[in-house]
């Protein structure tokens, strides 16, 4: 990790905004390949091998820089501004997406050409 301290740009308060990409989750035909968490405001979005990449996006629009991996088992953040990973801190519960929702997802909307369609 990087020596820089991301405590500065995380409320770990605030919860997350649900258990999937907020973005995808509107449009029907929406998926992805793994999830982030903003640590600023909660806000999950897809990582940058999704075809959307609706975590960068909300960083880009918002100025929220930190970012956390919303995955199972994983524990890092990720500062947009110097695209290093960061330290960070617990932030509130939950801090993954649900185990059995599986990667990528939603199930019903993942292409059998998923592969092809990754970044």
């Amino acid at each position: 990790m990087a020596d820089q301290n991301a405590s500065a740009d995380l409320d770990p308060t605030v919860a997350p905004s649900g258990d999937g990409c907020v973005e995808c989750l509107d449009h029907p035909d929406g998926w992805w390949v793994h999830l982030r968490r903003c640590a600023a405001c909660g806000h999950i979005g897809c990582c940058d091998s999704s075809p959307s990449q609706h975590a960068t996006a909300h960083f880009r629009t918002t100025g929220h820089p930190i970012m956390a991996s919303f995955e199972p088992g994983e524990n890092w953040f990720w500062d947009y501004r110097t695209d290093t990973a960061v330290a960070g801190q617990e932030l509130a519960p939950p801090t993954s997406r649900p185990q059995s929702q599986g990667s990528p997802a939603p199930a019903d909307r993942v292409p059998e050409n998923w592969m092809d369609l990754i970044n």
